[in-house]
This record gives C-alpha cells, structure tokens and sequence, in this order.
C-alpha cells in the first residue's frame, strides 16, 4: 500500500511521519486490497485547542472510505481516523463476501 502524506499549514516531522505511517499500514491487516492511502493533515487555528484535523482516504477496489477527525494532537486524531477506517474496511468485507 502507498500512502500519501500531505501538510497544510505546517510541516511534519519525521517521528510524526513514522508514527502515520506505522499505523496506517496496520489497516492492511484488514483488508489486503488497498491501493492506496492519503492521509491530510491540518492545522485549523494556530494557538487553540482541538485545532488538529486529520483526514484519511482509502482507495479499496470499487470504493473508497474516508475519515476525518479533529483534536488535540496528530497522533490522536491518526489513531481517530484509524480505528473509524477499521469499522469501515469490516462492513466493506462483510460485503464483498455476500457478493
């Protein structure tokens, strides 16, 4: 799986960037198919709290799951998004099962 990175309004560092991208690749162990994942992250008002927002795009053959969150941190609101996107990719096996 590829996974995009992309800032707005700031730049990452690199434990951050490690960080997103060992957890978004844990999301391969629920579904084998995806190509890849774009993950934005956002810094909405400089100097408040919950000013994080994170949004995760996966591309699964024939669909496509999103997942947006804000917060504190990055790694929260990553680990937010992560265990949405895993609810997410299960309802999508369940249904290419039945298919």
């Amino acid at each position: 799986m590829e996974i995009k990175i992309q800032t707005i309004h700031f730049e990452a560092g690199e434990k951050l960037q490690d960080y997103i991208q060992k957890r978004v690749s844990k999301l391969e162990r629920f579904c084998d198919g995806i190509k890849t994942a774009e993950v934005s992250l956002k810094v909405i008002k400089p100097e408040t709290a919950m000013n994080k927002e994170t949004s995760i795009r996966l591309m699964v053959p024939g669909s496509e799951l999103f997942a947006q969150k804000v917060g504190d941190t990055f790694e929260e609101t990553v680990d937010q998004c992560a265990d949405t996107l895993t609810r997410q990719l299960e309802k999508y096996k369940e249904k290419q099962k039945k298919r």
